[in-house]
C-alpha cells in the first residue's frame, strides 16, 4: 500500500502548511496508531489512524478562495493580542473548513490573498524556489526615474541578497502631487520586499496593493470580500 510522509498527509488534510505540520509533530502532538510521533520522516498509509491532540484526523474536501484583504488586518489564523486578523473576514461556514492564508500580506498592504485548507498546495506556492508571480499596484513618493526603474527590474540588494528580476508596467506620473503609480511584478515573497526595494532606490511607498497572486486577481471584489476559485484557476495553481 502506498505510503506518504506524515507531515505531507497532515498538510493534505488541511491541518496547516507542511512546514507547520513538521513543528506540530516535533511538539509531540501527533499519534499514529496510538503511538506518539516526535521525529520527522515517519510514513503512513490510508489504513493508519492519525490523531492530532487526541482527535482523529480526517481528510477534508479541499476549498480555495481569493480574498481582497483590506489594510489593518494581520495575515494569520490567530493573534494572542486579539488584533484584527484576516480570519475575521470569513464566514463561520468557511472557517469550519479549517482554512488558512497562503503566505503573508503585510498589515498595511491590501489586496489578493489566497485562502485554503490545502496545505500541500500552500507549501508548493510558498517554496522559495518557485517563481510564483505576485503583481502589486504601487504608489511611491516622487516622480520615478528611469534609473530607479532599471535598478528595480535588474534587482536590488536587501540584507546582502540580490532580489530576482522584476517587471514594471503601467507607469503613471502625478506631477501635481509628486507621486508615481505603477505595477510591479516579483517572484519572491521576502518580508516587506516591495517596500524595501522602493525605499532602496529612493522612492518610498505611499500605498501598496497586491492585485494578483499567481495570476489570480481581485477583480470584481471589494475590500473584505472573497470568492471561491474557479476550476481552471485551481488547475493553474497546481501547474506552477
Amino acid at each position: 500500500m502506498e505510503q506518504e510522509r506524515l507531515q505531507k498527509v497532515m498538510a493534505a488534510c488541511g491541518v496547516a502548511s507542511r512546514r507547520a505540520c513538521e513543528e506540530i509533530i516535533l511538539a509531540k502532538r501527533v499519534k499514529v496508531n496510538g503511538e506518539i510521533i516526535s521525529t520527522l520522516g515517519v510514513k503512513v498509509s490510508k489504513k493508519d489512524l492519525i490523531e492530532l491532540d487526541g482527535k482523529p484526523l480526517l481528510r477534508e474536501e479541499k476549498v480555495y478562495y481569493i480574498l481582497h484583504k483590506p489594510t489593518g488586518y494581520l495575515t494569520t489564523v490567530k493573534d494572542s493580542l486579539d488584533r484584527r486578523i484576516v480570519m475575521d473576514l470569513l464566514s463561520p461556514e468557511t472557517k469550519e473548513k479549517r482554512v488558512f492564508p497562503v503566505g503573508r500580506l503585510d498589515y498595511d498592504t491590501s489586496g489578493a490573498l489566497l485562502i485554503t485548507n490545502d496545505g500541500e498546495l500552500s507549501y508548493r506556492l510558498t517554496r522559495s524556489n518557485k517563481n510564483v508571480e505576485k503583481t502589486y499596484q504601487v504608489r511611491v513618493e516622487g516622480i520615478l526615474t528611469q534609473g530607479a526603474v532599471t535598478r528595480l527590474m535588474k534587482g536590488v540588494e536587501i540584507d546582502g541578497i540580490l532580489t530576482k528580476r522584476a517587471k514594471i508596467e503601467n507607469v503613471n506620473f502625478d506631477r501635481e502631487h509628486s507621486s508615481t503609480l505603477f505595477w510591479l511584478t516579483i517572484t519572491e515573497g521576502r518580508n516587506r520586499q516591495v517596500r524595501k526595494m522602493c525605499e532602496i532606490v529612493g522612492f518610498p511607498v505611499k500605498k501598496l496593493k497586491r492585485i494578483s497572486f499567481a495570476g489570480i486577481t481581485i477583480e470584481g471584489l471589494k475590500e473584505g470580500e472573497y470568492r471561491p476559485l474557479k476550476p481552471h484557476e485551481i488547475k493553474k495553481l497546481y501547474s506552477l
